[in-house]
């Protein structure tokens, strides 16, 4: 009897073995199939291979070591072993010799038959079953690799669906890439985006001539930065910014003269989550020109009303008082406070309240844009009986201003 391994190694055997197996002394852990007897290997192969496969013991009888009629005859017996696991018992079941038979020979039967036929056609129905086995396994592998070969055609139809969908990811995200660059490009806005540590992650072309930025810049602190805007510390008003999560605004003129506008606000992710600090820089020098420029305006226009001797008001669309000379109001003892936004019905307890008056003002007025020299006599409660002469002109809007109506008066009381 022997023990064989999972390798078809003999680590032991016991018993008289040397019969059916090679034993060299001194040796262990030898594959069976070398160390077994040549009449023997092939129906031992057969045998351990279907007890392996099968689990359960396998038995082969009436096996003879050679061709002689006087040879041992003896039964195969492999069994597997559960514990321990891996190995499988090799038994080597002697039988007794066959007997002779004496005189006349019996009609040949199975027994009768030729040792060495007998053990042909064993061997031969051995590998019959060995080769079936083999085609069956062999069949069942197939299928397998068939299954196989299909779940990867249709994982690879789904790689490349998957993979045409994220080209054309790819190809939206670059084309809105290229617009967003080219947007950036092409407005005069200096903008840069800084990290949750405040170093510069990336900026606007106009930033460059803004702050004098260069693209060795992109890593390092905004602190760090030399720039034109004085009166600004971008890197603390950035870091207030990013614990504050407030805006700043502010208007700042640089030493050459021009005026800027900065803010500074939190940089929100699409999640709502604040990843840094966005420095939006605009160069505002020319609307503060045209603001400069409108007040001044404004101030030589007003000049002119209050040089104007006699009383003048300028009044909105809705014949409100947007304002008034100073010989209106001393004329007629009203004060600018009293006068400024209100009706010009309602001025001095409704004293300019005059029929002839709303006349002019609603419908001469927005029909021909102006009257000349209408008499008015009327007793103003505050200087009397006075007789006015009113001229009023519509000042058509320019742009999106509301259109104005000058009226202007001349006291020609006798």
């Amino acid at each position: 009897m022997s023990y064989v391994d999972e390798k078809n190694e003999v680590p032991f055997s016991h018993g008289a073995v040397e019969k059916y197996l090679k034993l060299p002394e001194g040796e262990s852990n030898l594959n069976i199939f070398k160390m077994a007897k040549e009449s023997l290997r092939l129906k031992l192969e057969l045998a351990l291979y279907e007890a392996v496969r099968e689990g359960k013991p396998v038995r082969v009888g009436n096996l003879a070591l050679g061709e002689r009629e006087d040879n041992q005859i003896f039964d195969l017996a492999v069994n597997p072993l559960s514990q321990p696991k891996g190995l499988s018992v090799v038994a080597f079941i002697e039988k007794a010799a066959p007997k002779k038979l004496k005189g006349k020979k019996k009609a040949a039967s199975s027994e009768d038959i030729d040792p060495h036929i007998a053990r042909l056609e064993r061997e031969l129905q051995a590998t019959r079953e060995h080769l079936q086995a083999t085609g069956e396994e062999v069949e069942a592998s197939n299928e397998e690799l068939k299954s196989a070969n299909e779940e990867l055609q249709s994982t690879n139809e789904e790689l490349n669906t998957l993979n045409s969908e994220l080209q054309k990811s790819l190809d939206r995200v670059t084309e809105l890439s290229n617009d967003l660059s080219n947007l950036l490009s092409s407005t005069e806005i200096a903008t840069i985006f800084l990290d949750n540590r405040l170093h510069i992650r990336r900026f606007t072309p106009f930033a460059k001539k803004i702050l004098n930025l260069i693209e060795a810049d992109i890593g390092r602190s905004v602190g760090d930065i030399t720039s034109k805007i004085t009166g600004l510390d971008l890197r603390k008003t950035a870091s207030e910014v990013l614990d504050t999560l407030h805006r700043v605004s502010r208007e700042i003129c640089t030493d050459g003269g021009n005026w800027l506008s900065v803010r500074v606000l939190p940089y929100r992710t699409i999640d709502n989550v604040i990843d840094g600090v966005v420095i939006n820089i605009i160069d505002i020098t020319e609307i503060k020109t045209i603001q400069k420029l409108a007040e001044d305006a404004g101030e030589y226009a007003g000049s002119i009303v209050e040089t104007v001797r006699e009383p003048l008001l300028v009044l909105d669309g809705s014949l409100r008082v947007v304002s008034g000379n100073k010989a209106f109001y001393e004329t007629f003892g009203i004060s600018r406070q009293q006068s400024e936004g209100v009706s010009v019905y309602e001025l001095g307890v409704g004293q300019w309240d005059i029929p002839e008056l709303r006349e002019l003002l609603e419908k001469i007025i927005p029909e021909k844009g102006s009257f000349k020299d209408f008499r008015v006599e009327h007793d103003f409660p505050s200087i009397g009986h006075r007789v006015l002469v009113l001229n009023a002109r519509r000042i058509e809007p320019k742009g999106d201003r509301p259109h104005l109506i000058l009226l202007a008066m001349e006291d020609i009381t006798e």
